[in-house]
């Protein structure tokens, strides 16, 4: 630095030529005039190397790299070990550094560049499915976690589900919207089944009917990520994996998966910004009169073992519905038959291949049948609940299965005609003065009840009955006929 300050003193004040500085200072003309023109000392003048060993490889590996996704898979893309081997196999003789380098700059110049974002109150949140495991009773199983994040307060909303389908999705948002108490103006999806039926130009999607329903009528605005573009909606990306790390480890138990999902949400509820999302309610949109009804309405036949098929698995109804058409609304995890006179039957949705059977539907004809009630006892008992399953067992201790199975036949045949509570009440009056079942059961008279006077036999009209032995029923007989 000191030399460039005499050099430009020895030329600008003391007005010395510059063959003469050169000699002076020891330093070329060459040098001598950068300094003049304003380079500082130690820097030099690039110098431009040739690269003839890339200008002769640059087309080929240029084609190689813009055409890799024509003729291989995402997953499986082009390395810069595989381009190499490539150029070898083809005659070029290129080493792997400069090929390495080359695909990293390539890369790099078509690297997408990410704008941050921002996000007002109520304008926006993301929506995602993720896979999770859970123990239900002594059963490791898994679930599907339903996530809407609120982008502005970062509040979440899960729920986890038996499967992953449209009937889930659509009552993930309805259980969302009623219990953050509003809806966000849009939502931003990947291009999920349940929500696209197909992908048109640019981020025009063409919706699912029943996906289109939903948003009409919560009158939000459905947004969707471009394909196999995970950080467009990498708020709720991250937020699943957080809950996942955070609410679900260890693995979450309980008897069912309500109790889980309400474990889950309360949680979640704990963690919540309450002066962000105060703020943000008030930009929501307002939840409309009725909630949406998520569940799928299709019809069905009832067969003649009053079965009805749905999506694989198989649904008990009254067998008097037996050969009928019937209404089947299908929820997130019911399933609902309605019959005629809107009268409705309920059960658990169940996986294809599974069946629910209540055999309290076949009342009227197992009283008919009494094999048929040993065959399904356990089952029979378990839907009847107390105290039917130990009448059961003290019938088949008392008279063996086959003769207790004849006379429970006998007690369901009551249930139609004298009810549920008169049958148990007479059942309890039974065992207690350990009169036969099949006598409490019977239809009695009442005895406040009088034959009208001029109905009575003459010869009948002055007998007093206070006891009976089977030895008066002649002499009773005899008189009335005469």
């Amino acid at each position: 630095m000191e030399d460039v300050h005499v050099i430009r003193h020895k030329a600008m004040v003391e007005g010395r030529s510059v063959r003469r500085i050169a000699r002076e200072m020891g330093l070329s003309r060459n040098t001598v005039r950068r300094y003049l023109r304003g380079a500082e000392a130690g820097t030099s003048k690039p110098r431009e190397r040739g690269t003839p060993v890339l200008d002769r490889v640059r087309g080929r590996m240029d084609e190689l790299l813009e055409a890799w996704p024509s003729w291989t898979a995402k997953k499986q893309q082009l390395t810069a070990a595989r381009l190499h081997a490539m150029l070898i196999g083809e005659g070029f003789e290129v080493g792997y550094s400069l090929v390495k380098d080359y695909v990293r700059e390539w890369r790099r110049t078509r690297r997408e560049v990410f704008v941050p974002l921002e996000y007002p109150p109520g304008d926006s949140g993301q929506v995602d499915f993720f896979e999770v495991v859970v123990d239900i009773g002594d059963e490791r199983q898994k679930a599907w976690m339903f996530v809407l994040r609120l982008m502005h307060s970062k509040r979440d909303f899960a729920r986890l589900y038996p499967r992953q389908d449209q009937i889930c999705f659509l009552d993930g948002h309805v259980r969302a919207f009623e219990h953050l108490g509003a809806i966000p103006q849009r939502l931003v999806y990947d291009n999920l089944k349940a929500a696209v039926a197909k992908k048109l130009a640019g981020s025009e999607r063409q919706l699912t009917p029943r996906f289109e329903e939903l948003a009409r009528h919560y009158l939000f605005e459905p947004c969707f990520a471009r394909p196999y573009t995970g950080h467009d909606k990498g708020g709720v990306e991250a937020r699943g994996k957080g809950i996942r790390w955070q609410h679900l480890v260890p693995i979450p138990a309980g008897p069912d998966l309500d109790s889980v999902n309400r474990a889950l949400l309360e949680r979640l509820d704990r963690c919540v910004d309450a002066p962000g999302f105060e703020r943000e309610l008030n930009q929501m949109l307002s939840l409309p009169a009725r909630p949406f009804r998520a569940s799928k309405a299709q019809s069905g036949a009832v067969s003649r073992r009053a079965l009805v098929k749905v999506e694989g698995a198989q649904y008990s109804v009254w067998s008097k519905w037996a050969g009928l058409d019937v209404t089947v609304y299908i929820g997130p995890d019911y399933v609902e038959v309605e019959g005629p006179g809107n009268e409705r039957v309920r059960h658990p949705r169940k996986r294809f291949g599974e069946r629910s059977v209540d055999y309290r539907h076949y009342l009227a004809e197992l009283s008919k049948k009494p094999q048929a009630v040993r065959q399904v006892a356990g089952p029979l008992t378990r839907d009847l609940g107390a105290p039917f399953d130990r009448v059961w067992r003290e019938l088949v201790e008392r008279h063996g299965p086959k003769q207790a199975a004849r006379i429970f036949a006998k007690v369901l045949g009551a249930l139609p005609d004298l009810g549920r509570a008169e049958v148990i009440s007479r059942l309890e009056a039974a065992k207690a003065s350990d009169t036969p079942l099949l006598i409490a059961l019977r239809n009695t008279v009442d005895a406040s009840v009088q034959l009208d006077a001029e109905r009575i036999p003459a010869t009948l009209a002055d007998v007093q009955i206070l006891y009976g032995s089977a030895a008066d029923y002649d002499e009773w007989l005899g008189r009335g006929a005469l």
